[in-house]
């Protein structure tokens, strides 16, 4: 697939390096104003623009990773040279009715919402698209199946998926940082707490996704009656842990939401 990447920042950099590294055979466009800060990613075999229309009459695919305070300026420079092209947003908090109308109702739109693991192929992207954009969605789920998983969701979660699951990667590193901190108190290097933190995470993830089993259940393999994990659980959640990381899961939220 000819694929045209419009934002060159975090999010639109990670999707191009994960396509160009797992998903083979596509050609891979991505733009941004100022090329220096991604030039590297020509040596991937991704051709770097400064120039939003670019290639993108040759477009299968135009992939929006940019800002929502930029979705009119940009819609309005590639509208005149783009003819029923599949148009993938990740813009936060605009619709896929806002979209289709600002796209003139002349190209199928699909929402998508990838995070940052997309890079290594670990990403859980939610998409969302309209009955009648079906094949257009399956080809963007497909795409991004290369990327991690690819979950199709109701149009109306777009946003808590916005937090679960791109926010969630900045939670998830925060548990990180947080263990290789107790790891350096109790007596590991930086190093080696960060490599321990980081794998015991990574594991725990790795039997959630193949088991598919409620959390607890593999919990309960890990306490034993008065063992030592169970009385640092318990001292966590009276440190209000899970409390606080729901909160601070809905309170993204609610400022999406504004």
């Amino acid at each position: 697939m000819n694929i045209h990447i419009i934002g060159g920042g975090n999010l639109g950099v990670a999707i191009a390096v994960g396509l160009a590294n797992f998903s083979k055979g596509n050609h891979i466009t991505i733009t941004r104003r100022n090329t220096a800060q991604i030039q590297h990613l020509s040596q991937n075999g991704i051709t770097v623009s400064s120039n939003n229309i670019e290639n993108i009459d040759q477009a299968d695919v135009i992939i929006l990773t940019i800002k929502p305070y930029q979705i009119d300026t940009v819609v309005n420079e590639i509208l005149p040279h783009i003819s029923n092209k599949i148009i993938a947003s990740a813009v936060s908090g605009v619709s896929l009715e806002t979209l289709q109308q600002k796209t003139k109702v002349a190209h199928p739109i699909v929402r998508i919402m990838p995070n940052i693991a997309a890079q290594f192929a670990e990403s859980a992207t939610c998409i969302s698209f309209s009955e009648k954009n079906k094949e257009a969605g399956e080809q963007v789920v497909s795409l991004f199946n290369h990327l991690g998983t690819a979950i199709v969701i109701e149009e109306k979660l777009m946003d808590a998926a916005t937090v679960l699951g791109a926010c969630g990667t900045a939670y998830a590193l925060r548990y990180i940082r947080a263990s290789m901190q107790a790891g350096i108190e109790i007596g590991f290097d930086a190093q080696t707490a960060l490599a321990i933190a980081s794998q015991t995470a990574k594991g725990a993830a790795k039997m959630a996704l193949e088991e598919k089993i409620h959390p607890e259940q593999l919990i309960d393999r890990v306490t034993t009656p008065q063992g030592c994990t169970i009385v640092g659980l318990n001292e966590m959640e009276h440190q209000g842990f899970s409390s606080a990381l729901i909160r601070g899961i809905k309170t993204s939220l609610l400022k999406i939401k504004e």
